[in-house]
């Protein structure tokens, strides 16, 4: 099983290649809540067990 270091750093990897479904906009890790966020949708991409959850309705709407 991998250490939370590592998923981290595959994450860090994959925002090179990832983009909001919904914007097509840039995303950023938000290391404390293991969410990708996409400030141009305003909605936060759940990670879980390491992979994030790309779904618009799984995702948590911000401000």
């Amino acid at each position: 099983m991998s250490s939370n270091i590592e998923k981290e750093r595959k994450i860090i990897d994959l925002l090179e290649i990832l983009i909001c479904p919904k914007s097509g906009g840039k995303l950023t890790f938000d290391k404390n809540k293991m969410e990708l966020v996409s400030k141009k949708a305003k909605l936060a991409y759940p990670i879980v067990e390491g992979i994030p959850i790309m779904l618009e309705e799984k995702a948590r709407k911000i401000k």
